[in-house]
């Protein structure tokens, strides 16, 4: 009796555990909907979920899946990204169109299946089709597993900050404009905050953000940068914050009097409200590395509770850089290392099996008669190794996974065709501005260890910070600087015992930064530029990772409910000049 006694205590704690480490399950319902919101005096339609700007907050603990089933009553194709969740194995619930999903049409719907690993802290969700994320994104808030609780002091409570963009006329509209006449595409009319530009835009004071907040007490922010194409400062008016993640992963703890916070990056920081009573500015403000000299600001309102005279207008941040301070932003970033704890360790490859050196350039395509708004008479392109990516018609992912051939190519080469001095002032326009076009990806092998070098140029005087973003994985950022990257000095001062572990990181501009990480995710991975508009130009790769030898190393099988092309096989087939009897794995649509 007793051996069953401890069999059956056994048993019960095999089952907790195994509940444990699956998670739970949430279902949320996305509808994506036209909804009019006013903005800066005027009235716009555009495209949101649930009807709301910035759209629901998704919650869940470390370890959980979510089901989301986004039902498009919009009037064009939309897919979903859930920015910064690994999703092992299920790159089919990723979300890039034509990555590893066709969109979601008008009319129907598409169940994704999001799956967290060891994300914990804020990550975001947001549309991944077009430019159709400036509208329609959100939060996702990880908490700490059943059990556990964060790696700092308990916060009393917690807010959520969404830096976005807005834009007066139809972006997708002016985005392909843009695009067919070859020319830059549009500029933000506002930047918002939680969706309100804030006190110092027209017809905005009476609608900005108010976070209300009790003094002695400690808050926790989740700041998620949804903007396009701009990277921000972001301070509070007479107060120090403290840097405890970024991500989804766990820093060592940061004080400083403001962040840098690139587009696609979120952020946790803490808060003390310990100042006198009153009402203090939570500002915004861009930094521009793009040689513009004009940028914006947004703002929203600290304001304490409590028994006092709200007189004027509330305290704006002193500590806030400006527009053109590259400087505090290095500062901000060497600051950033992994908490690297017990719990919550590191694992930063040592020894590195394949190394690839990537230039990010902005470049001209050649328009036939010179007809298109560029530079003499050519279009705006972006490139990676001068490798301007072209979207195919039907998804890299299917094509992988069902062995479609015709639908990309798998030699992204590992450095540039041509080395040069890449950050000079004086470049020479020659080849290196024309890129190459075409749909290739880099494939690994399972539990590769790699490095990649990114290095800006300053090709067509393009040079900027590019925010880059791998798709299914996190890195480790081990080493950054400026001007050309000598591999012969530069990695004796990597940091490989304590880097931070990102998603999205700034490569600098006229500069190089080194990311490390291990191939342990199989599937489809998107790598590209977070400014959108170098995304839209072709700044993108597609990393295609193997299976391992086993199961719980190999790519789940795909939904049955897949999204379907609306581009006839054959017709895409044929655009690829490509004869249906040479294309296998067609019969296996």
């Amino acid at each position: 009796m007793a051996l069953v006694s401890q069999f059956l205590v056994i048993a019960f704690l095999s089952w907790m555990l195994h509940c444990m480490a699956q998670g739970n399950v949430h279902y949320y319902d996305f509808v994506l909907k036209e909804t009019n919101f006013t903005r800066l005096c005027r009235t716009k339609c555009m495209l949101t979920v649930n009807e709301s700007f910035p759209g629901p907050v998704i919650r869940v603990h470390k370890g959980d899946t979510v089901f989301v089933n986004v039902q498009n009553h919009g009037g064009y194709g939309v897919t979903i990204h859930w920015h910064g969740v690994k999703q092992p194995r299920n790159p089919w619930s990723d979300g890039p169109e034509y990555i590893t999903q066709c969109p979601i049409q008008p009319g129907t719907n598409f169940t994704y299946e999001v799956i967290f690993s060891k994300e914990e802290g804020t990550v975001w969700w947001h549309a991944h089709s077009d430019w159709t994320r400036s509208s329609v994104h959100g939060a996702i808030v990880v908490l700490p597993a059943e059990g556990t609780t964060y790696p700092f002091p308990m916060p009393d409570e917690e807010e959520i900050l969404v830096i976005g963009n807005w834009f007066i006329g139809d972006v997708n509209k002016m985005v392909t404009d843009a695009i067919i006449a070859g020319g830059a595409p549009p500029r933000v009319n506002a930047t918002v905050i939680n969706g309100q530009p804030g006190d110092f835009y027209d017809c905005s004071n009476e609608t900005t953000y108010h976070f209300l907040v009790d003094y002695g007490k400690t808050y926790l922010l989740r700041i998620v940068n949804a903007a396009m194409n701009d990277e921000f400062f972001f301070a509070i008016a007479e107060h120090i914050v403290t840097v405890v993640g970024i991500d989804g992963n766990y820093l060592k703890p940061i004080t400083t009097p403001y962040v840098m916070i690139s587009p696609g990056q979120t952020m946790d920081i803490l808060l003390t409200a310990n100042q006198s009573l009153g009402r203090y500015y939570m500002a915004a403000r861009q930094l521009l590395t793009d040689g513009t000299s004009v940028g914006t600001n947004s703002t929203a309102i600290l304001e304490y509770r409590g028994n006092y005279t709200r007189i004027g207008h509330p305290i704006y941040p002193s500590s806030l850089p400006s527009y053109v301070d590259s400087e505090a932003s290095d500062r901000f970033f060497i600051r950033l290392r992994s908490l690297a704890s017990q719990d919550h360790p590191v694992d930063v490859p040592q020894t590195i099996s394949t190394h690839l050196y990537i230039t990010v350039s902005i470049n001209s395509i050649i328009c036939p008669n010179s007809s298109c708004e560029g530079i003499g008479g050519t279009k705006l392109g972006a490139s990676l190794n001068n490798i301007s990516f072209q979207n195919p018609t039907t998804d890299v992912l299917l094509a992988y996974y069902r062995n479609i051939s015709g639908i990309y190519t798998p030699d992204f080469p590992d450095q540039p065709p041509v080395y040069f001095d890449f950050t000079a002032d004086d470049l020479v326009e020659d080849n290196t501005t024309i890129p190459m076009i075409g749909t290739k990806a880099k494939v690994l092998n399972y539990n590769e260890t790699v490095e990649i070098v990114f290095q800006g140029t300053n090709v067509l005087g393009g040079s900027e910070n590019h925010p880059m973003h791998l798709h299914g994985y996190s890195f480790y950022v081990v080493g950054s600087g400026h001007g050309n990257f000598n591999n012969e000095t530069h990695p004796k001062s990597f940091n490989l015992v304590d880097p931070p572990e990102l998603t999205t990181v700034g490569v600098p501009k006229n500069g190089w930064l080194a990311i490390r990480f291990r191939a342990t995710n199989p599937g489809v991975w998107l790598w590209h530029c977070h400014l959108d508009r170098h995304l839209t130009w072709g700044m993108n790769t597609v990393l295609i990772v193997k299976n391992g030898g086993t199961l719980d190393t190999s790519i789940r099988d795909p939904p049955t409910s897949m999204p379907r092309c609306e581009v006839p096989i054959v017709t895409q087939l044929e655009e690829y000049d490509d004869s249906i009897e040479n294309i296998d794995g067609l019969d296996k649509i």
